[in-house]
């Protein structure tokens, strides 16, 4: 401002320095280039080319600690602006998960089980299941069958002999493995009457009963 108002000739230089509140020295500086800054710039080109996950940080200490330039973090961090180096920094996605929803407590016994397979390896390097099923409304185990292969028909025998001593219940709730969704498993549940309840894939927390009891057995 002071160098306009004297440009139009409506003021000295003195007289727009006393103005404006400045100093004559800074009204006669005028900012020298210097062939550091092209030489700064060279290097931050560079580093950022080879190291494309270097932030300033990275790059001022590289400059100071390794190559032994003592350059002002200042002027190296400007030159690092003008140049546009700044990292981008992408916005976190938030995903809206939707609210689960409540898992139903039965309120008497036989209303809805719970049953799911366990995975496990003997010493020699064999695998074997554990077919478990409990009751929901108080948590009782009311079998476990073990086998090194447990297909439909070994379900379905497992389900008839708890039945003949427990009764049958109103539904059975499982996840979507190969033996829950079978045709045998469904019209045997058809013939009983018992609503067969399979959860989402991939959601366990809806089978959470029994994967509560599936860590107890396992660690306990």
């Amino acid at each position: 401002m002071a160098q306009q108002a004297v440009r139009s000739g409506k003021a000295s230089i003195k007289l727009a320095c006393l103005s404006f509140g400045i100093s004559t020295t800074c009204y006669h500086y005028k900012p020298r280039l210097s062939s550091e800054n092209a030489e700064i710039a060279d290097h931050l080109i560079r580093l950022t080319h080879n190291q494309r996950n270097w932030g300033f940080g990275l790059c001022f200490l590289y400059l100071r600690n390794v190559k032994g330039y003592r350059w002002n973090h200042k002027r190296v961090y400007r030159i690092y602006r003008e140049l546009e180096l700044n990292l981008r920094i992408k916005p976190r996605k938030r995903i809206v998960r939707e609210k689960p929803e409540p898992l139903a407590v039965p309120e008497a016994i036989n209303q809805c089980w719970s049953m799911d397979f366990m995975h496990d390896q003997l010493a020699d390097g064999r695998s074997f299941r554990l077919f478990n099923l409990i009751d929901d409304f108080n948590r009782e185990a009311l079998a476990m069958d073990i086998d090194l292969s447990l297909p439909a028909e070994r379900v379905v025998r497992a389900l008839d002999q708890v039945i003949e001593w427990r009764g049958k219940p109103r539904s059975i709730r499982s996840d979507n493995g190969p033996e829950y969704i079978s045709s045998k498993l469904v019209l045997w549940a058809e013939k009983r009457g018992i609503r067969l309840e399979h959860i989402q894939p991939g959601k366990p927390q809806q089978n959470a009963y029994v994967e509560r009891y599936n860590r107890t057995v396992r660690y306990d």
